[in-house]
C-alpha cells in the first residue's frame, strides 16, 4: 500500500497503466471526489479497479487538495479479501458496492487518523478481518499465479498445468473462473508489467523486448498497444509509472507472499 498527498487544490487527468493486481483507491480528499474511468464506466470517490480495465483514467478536481490511500491486492488475495476477483476484471466499481457499509466505516476511520502510519495500521486491520472471513481460491490456481510472477510471465500454460498437477483444460477453466483472466492472458499481463517498468526506467524498446521474452520489438509494440492503447515510447513517459519506484520499491517486488504490506509514502 502507498499513501499520496498533494495539499494544494489540483486538477487531475492521468492515464493509468494496467498492473497485475486488483487495486483499491480509498479517496480521502477534501471537497470534490476523484473520478475513475474505465471504458466509459465512471466511479467517484473510493473505488476498486479490477484486472486489465479498458483505458483506465484518473481525473477530477480536488478543491481542498488530494489525499488517497492506494492498496494493491494480488488476484489471489482479492478473492479472499473482497470475495471477488473474476467479477472485477476489466472494470471499475465503487468500494461500497464491494464492501457494503464496511467501506464507509473504514473510510471514516482513515480520515480521522492523524498519520499515515496510523492509516496503514487501520487498513491492515480492515483487510485482515475480511481475510479471515472469506474463502480462498483453489491452491492450484494460487500456485499457478505465483509461478507466473516468479517467471515474469514467461511460462507456458502446459508447463503451469504440469507444475500444479492439473490438465490444461482444468487449469484454464478454474483459473479463468476464479481470477477473471485465462492463464495465457494473465501471463501476458505479468510480462507486460515487467516490460513497462523496464521502459519507464529508461531502457530502449530494442533492449526491453528480448529481456522481457518478446520475439522482437514489433511484438513488444503490439503487446504494449493492446494493454495501453499507446506506444512503448508513451508508456516510458507515463506519469503513472514514474512514481512506482518511489511508492512501490522494486527491491520488494520478489518478496514472498507472507511479507507484511509495503508501507511507503512519497515525499509531501
Amino acid at each position: 500500500m502507498a499513501g499520496f498527498r498533494q495539499r494544494a487544490p489540483a486538477r487531475v487527468d492521468i492515464a493509468m497503466v494496467v498492473h497485475p493486481s486488483v487495486t483499491l483507491f480509498v479517496d480521502l480528499s477534501e471537497g470534490d471526489s476523484l473520478v475513475y474511468d474505465a471504458h466509459g464506466r465512471r466511479e467517484c470517490g473510493s473505488t476498486v479497479v479490477g484486472l486489465v480495465p479498458h483505458d483506465p483514467r484518473l481525473g477530477g478536481r480536488a478543491t481542498g487538495g488530494i489525499e488517497c490511500l492506494q492498496i494493491r491486492l494480488s488476484p489471489v488475495l482479492a478473492v479472499a479479501v473482497l470475495g471477488a476477483s473474476a467479477d472485477l476484471s476489466g472494470t471499475v466499481v465503487s468500494l461500497e458496492d464491494v464492501w457494503g457499509r464496511d467501506a464507509g466505516r473504514a473510510e471514516d476511520r482513515l480520515r480521522a487518523a492523524t498519520s499515515w502510519d496510523e492509516r496503514f495500521t487501520i487498513a491492515v486491520d480492515a483487510l485482515g478481518r475480511r481475510l479471515s472471513a472469506r474463502p480462498s481460491l483453489d491452491p492450484e490456481v494460487a500456485a499457478a499465479w505465483r509461478l507466473m510472477l516468479t517467471s515474469r510471465g514467461r511460462v507456458r500454460v502446459d508447463s503451469l498445468a504440469n507444475e500444479v498437477g492439473w490438465s490444461r483444460k482444468r487449469l484454464w477453466s478454474r483459473f479463468r473462473s476464479q481470477i477473471g483472466l485465462t492463464p495465457k492472458h494473465a501471463a501476458r499481463l505479468v510480462r507486460f508489467d515487467h516490460a513497462a517498468h523496464l521502459l519507464a526506467a529508461g531502457n530502449a524498446a530494442a533492449q526491453v523486448a528480448p529481456a522481457s521474452g518478446y520475439v522482437d520489438q514489433a511484438h513488444l509494440h503490439r503487446e504494449v498497444k493492446a494493454f495501453t492503447g499507446v506506444t512503448p515510447t508513451a508508456v516510458a513517459a507515463a506519469p503513472w509509472l514514474a512514481i512506482d519506484d518511489v511508492a512501490w520499491p522494486t527491491s520488494f517486488a520478489d518478496l514472498p507472499p507472507s511479507t507484511p504490506p509495503i508501507r511507503q509514502v512519497p515525499a509531501k
